[in-house]
């Protein structure tokens, strides 16, 4: 028997967990794979007065206070935690200066983003950029908001950046590392994983901003005497530190014909690819290529996402003054008719925070289309036209990477949506297999077994191990049609 008991720290745009796993083979030779959630906690920006402006923020010191109280209580319970790891939402980062944090990092929703945009365009095109780094333009990314800290004067001050990830893992052993695939989000990085040092001169950014690189499965050391409340003599290991790629080395799949859908906050429809696929083509279709585990690429696009159903159901929520129940309206807009019209969910539009049904609204009378008239009706336009986003994406992510798609694979939280993942079937025409809900967990705890000697193998072997533990729930489209099909009729 082979087993390791390990911990991940999971933190999402909304909310965050820490959660034990139990991983490797039993006295039978059986794989094991168990998930324990020992901590759970909400991740709400914070909007402070700067001078001129409210400003969105992360707050990420109170995370950390979670996070420690959680890696506590894991310690408590394990007999013995050998390693810890930690992934996050990408892009975003915290400014420091001889290893103290300079203020409290900035929310990547934060309007300044705009203002980096025009920035760094000044310097460099769009298309350029991508030709470089091979990413979807999203106002948001890295390099555009430290555009904005550098013609703010922030960066005359700070010495290092770290990602949310980088950070919580520097708190927690005192090393500083830039971990691969959350690096190959921010823009200032080739398509070969290398800091684009040329592109950091022409933006007056300092490459020695940047700490080392490492990989996945990269040991960083013991955890530093005081930072928990308890005695541990578990290390912390790096793991896919951007939550997309933790997700996605879980997604039990054939990379060859199956085409995957990160859902949460963000939906992260994509193929992976052994390599970077670039091109007009690609840039054209709003894709980016992103670094995953065991040099993998994943070739993706993101969609709003369940941010559009929880901002929808948060504005009712404060309305109403008491919390709106979704899986009661879930059930009653399954019984709904579809909407006659579904709107763009990748209209920047619904990007802030804000109003979501009086925007969503707007969209339909802006266009002379009727709008959702009541609650119900707006939940089922909501999951109609993310599934309609989504089998889009899924028909280009295919046909960019080269193949014929004959699965979608749903992980994360919308993997528990049975009418998204219903509608997803019936409008892409492939059936859908959904599970697990907690790959991203998975992704981690595997990543820190496997580099701990408990697990042993390639990513296809960490998947097979994903799928007999975690058997999915599989949904057969209506009528049955090839993905360019369906697209051209969506």
């Amino acid at each position: 028997m082979s087993l390791s008991t390990v911990a991940a720290v999971d933190l999402g745009a909304t909310s965050g967990r820490v959660v034990v796993g139990v991983v490797g083979t039993d006295a039978a030779g059986r794989d094991v794979l168990d998930l324990d959630v020992v901590a759970r906690f909400p991740n709400e920006p914070l909007r402070l007065w700067n001078g001129t402006r409210t400003a969105l923020h992360t707050d990420v010191p109170g995370l950390f206070g979670h996070i420690r109280k959680g890696l506590a209580d894991a310690v408590r319970q394990s007999e013995n935690l050998v390693s810890i790891g930690v992934d996050s939402w990408a892009v975003d980062y915290g400014l420091l200066r001889g290893g103290r944090l300079l203020g409290l990092p900035h929310h990547y929703r934060d309007e300044r983003s705009e203002r980096g945009v025009q920035l760094v365009e000044s310097a460099v095109g769009r298309e350029e950029l991508f030709s470089r780094n091979g990413l979807q333009f999203l106002p948001f990314n890295t390099v555009y908001q430290l555009a904005v800290e550098k013609e703010d004067g922030l960066l005359g001050v700070a010495d290092r950046a770290l990602l949310v990830p980088d950070l919580v893992s520097y708190w927690l052993t005192g090393r500083e590392v830039t971990e691969r695939t959350n690096a190959s989000t921010t823009g200032l990085f080739g398509t070969d994983g290398v800091p684009d040092v040329d592109l950091m001169a022409r933006l007056g950014l300092d490459p020695s901003l940047f700490a080392d690189v490492v990989d996945p499965g990269t040991v960083l050391g013991p955890v530093l005497p005081g930072v928990l409340d308890v005695d541990t003599s578990a290390v912390v290991t790096t793991v896919g530190s951007h939550d997309t790629a933790s997700a996605v080395a879980a997604v039990p799949m054939d990379p060859s014909s199956s085409v995957y859908i990160s859902c949460g906050t963000w939906g992260l429809v994509g193929a992976e690819t052994a390599a970077p696929v670039l091109g007009s083509a690609v840039r054209e279709a709003g894709f980016t290529n992103e670094a995953g585990v065991d040099g993998r690429n994943r070739l993706l696009h993101n969609v709003m996402g369940l941010w559009l159903l929880s901002e929808t159901v948060r504005e009712w929520s404060r309305s109403d003054g008491a919390p709106v129940d979704l899986p009661t309206m879930l059930a009653a807009a399954a019984q709904c008719p579809s909407p006659a019209h579904v709107f763009d969910a990748d209209d920047p539009v619904f990007l802030s925070r804000g109003d979501m049904p009086r925007r969503i609204r707007s969209w339909y009378l802006e266009r002379d289309l009727d709008a959702p008239s009541s609650r119900v009706e707006m939940v089922r336009a909501v999951v109609e036209s993310l599934a309609a986003a989504f089998a889009r994406a899924v028909h280009d992510a295919a046909s960019l990477a080269g193949f014929s798609a004959r699965q979608i694979h749903v992980v994360g939280g919308g993997a528990q949506n049975a009418l998204l993942c219903k509608i997803l079937a019936d409008r892409s025409g492939i059936p859908v297999l959904a599970g697990p809900a907690e790959a991203t967990a998975l992704g981690n705890v595997l990543v820190q077994a496997r580099a701990h000697g408990s697990i042993h193998g390639e990513l296809d072997r960490l998947r097979r191990i994903v799928a007999t533990t975690f058997p999915p729930t599989q949904y057969t489209p209506a009528v049955s049609r090839t993905c360019s099909q369906r697209a051209r009729t969506a």
